[in-house]
């Protein structure tokens, strides 16, 4: 339901920023703190719109990542160089396909129609972070 989505899409996009921030200070590839930075604009702007639509929807969001994600965060932040930017694309890959995959199951699933035009206005935004995270994999 739109709670259940609500949060997760909340805690992916506090992930997504977080590890935004980490790899713009720990990457060595230009292409890659780029990717980062737009990690943290975009997903810092689709996260405030669902705090908008939560707060008005009565949806309590959570304020930190799950557990997982954390150790996730805290292992590619151990991480520098080649090897974090290895780590990192693929986790970006995995999680955009994933993010897309539930949008869109979600984008159908839900009634409610505010929820269904977060999902629909967001989608092509997550469909540019996986194609830009594709072709600096396939440069790799």
């Amino acid at each position: 339901d739109a709670k259940d989505f609500s949060k997760e899409a909340a805690q992916g996009g506090m992930m997504e920023v977080q590890l935004g921030n980490v790899a713009m200070k720990n990457s060595s590839t230009q292409s890659i703190k780029d990717f980062g930075k737009m990690m943290v604009d975009d997903h810092t702007k689709v996260n405030d719109q669902l705090k908008d639509l939560a707060s008005k929807k009565m949806i309590d969001l959570p304020s930190t990542v799950t557990n997982d994600q954390q150790k996730d965060i805290d292992n590619l932040s151990k991480k520098t160089g080649a090897d974090f930017d290895k780590a990192y694309v693929k986790m970006m890959v995995d999680d955009h396909k994933k993010d897309i995959a539930d949008f869109k199951k979600n984008g159908d699933k839900l009634s409610d129609a505010d929820f269904k035009t977060l999902i629909m206005n967001t989608l092509p935004t997550l469909q540019k972070h996986l194609d830009a995270i594709q072709a600096i994999k396939a440069k790799m």
